[in-house]
Parts: C-alpha cells; sequence; structure tokens
C-alpha cells in the first residue's frame, strides 16, 4: 500500500462513526490527481465508502459484518465540517411527533446547504436544500413542529394543532409562538388561534 493510501486511511480511522474525508485535505500529501485516484482505488477495494461527490468514509466494522456508516453521524459530520444545518424532513418529523403513522420510504433531510444525495451502501439519502423559514428552530421540538405542520399543510394543520399543544413542553410552544413573523402566513395563523390554558 502506498504512503498516500496509508495516511488517506489513518486519518479516516481516527475520525468517529460517519466521519468525512475529502480530496482537499491531503492536498499536502501530493497532487489532486493522485489523491482522487488514490480515493477511488481505496473505496474499490471497500475500505472507503465513496458517500458522495468528494466525500468519502470509513466502513463500519460491527458484530455482524461490515457496514455503512449510520445516517445521523454522516449527517453530523457533514454538520460539523461544513457549517451547515441539517434537519430530518417534515414527514419525518410529523411521523416522530406522532401527527402521523404514515412511515417515510426514504430519508431526505433539509439543508442549508446545496442539494445533493448521499449513497451509505445500500441506502441512498437525499439533503434538499430548504428555505430559511423551514430551519427555523434547528432541531429543538418547536422546529421539528413547524417542519411537521409543513409537511401536513395549510388543510390539515387546524386540526393537529391541539395535539402538537399538548405535546409540545409549554417553553417550546412559546418558542413557536415567537417565531410566527418568519412563518407562512397559514401557519402563524393556526398557531395563533391556539388557546393558551
Amino acid at each position: 500500500m502506498s504512503q498516500l493510501a496509508q495516511s488517506i486511511l489513518s486519518q479516516a480511522q481516527s475520525l468517529p462513526e460517519g466521519g468525512l474525508l475529502s480530496p482537499k485535505e491531503f492536498l499536502h500529501l501530493g497532487s489532486r490527481a493522485a489523491i482522487d485516484q488514490t480515493l477511488s482505488r481505496l473505496a474499490r477495494e471497500g475500505k472507503l465508502l465513496r458517500v458522495g461527490r468528494g466525500a468519502y468514509s470509513l466502513p463500519v466494522q460491527g458484530r455482524f459484518g461490515v457496514r455503512p456508516p449510520s445516517t445521523e453521524a454522516v449527517v453530523e459530520a457533514i454538520e460539523s465540517t461544513s457549517g451547515e444545518t441539517v434537519v430530518a424532513s417534515g414527514a419525518a418529523e410529523a411521523n416522530a411527533l406522532g401527527l402521523t403513522t404514515q412511515v417515510p420510504t426514504r430519508e431526505v433531510y433539509l439543508t442549508s446547504g446545496p442539494s445533493r444525495r448521499l449513497k451509505l451502501g445500500n441506502r441512498e439519502v437525499e439533503l434538499k436544500h430548504g428555505n430559511r423559514w423551514q430551519m427555523l428552530l434547528g432541531k429543538r421540538p418547536a422546529g421539528k413542529a413547524i417542519r411537521a405542520l409543513i409537511w401536513l399543510g395549510p388543510e390539515q394543520a387546524p386540526m393537529v394543532m391541539e395535539v402538537l399543544r399538548s405535546k409540545l413542553p409549554s417553553p417550546e410552544w412559546e418558542a413557536m409562538r415567537q417565531a410566527r413573523a418568519g412563518l407562512p402566513s397559514w401557519m402563524a395563523k393556526a398557531v395563533s388561534e391556539v388557546t393558551i390554558g
């Protein structure tokens, strides 16, 4: 194995699960072409996974063999390396909050960065560029509620507001009320109409 390949693998092994490698991290070790070739070869040999364009990760050795890193670990790595905000889609949030029994068949996340697809073994994860208001309040419960309401839409939102109010702790409900100025009109209206008891 070449010195470059060993350096790349050593770096990959030092990262937590889902940690991402970029060819640009290794430019001090050789030409971009040599680095790209080495990364491609390591991916073909199964020593690295090509997660997306210019992004590689180490497969995880588990009790039952080798598996790709978890989606959550890769999403965390994207957030920490790129500074993007990445949150679950409205369908996933609505399901997690018990507002729907539909289980999303695809893994979709909203991101403040560019839209792209990640390949984690046989799973495909879609990162869709989201509007700023879709990212309001981030991963906290109030933010999850906002994305669930977006997914449910203006017709269903009024019917689930009381359920949502009972599920959210008071500080989270208040945070959602405070964020009304940044929400679409229909959602701001639905949030405003819930009586505080």
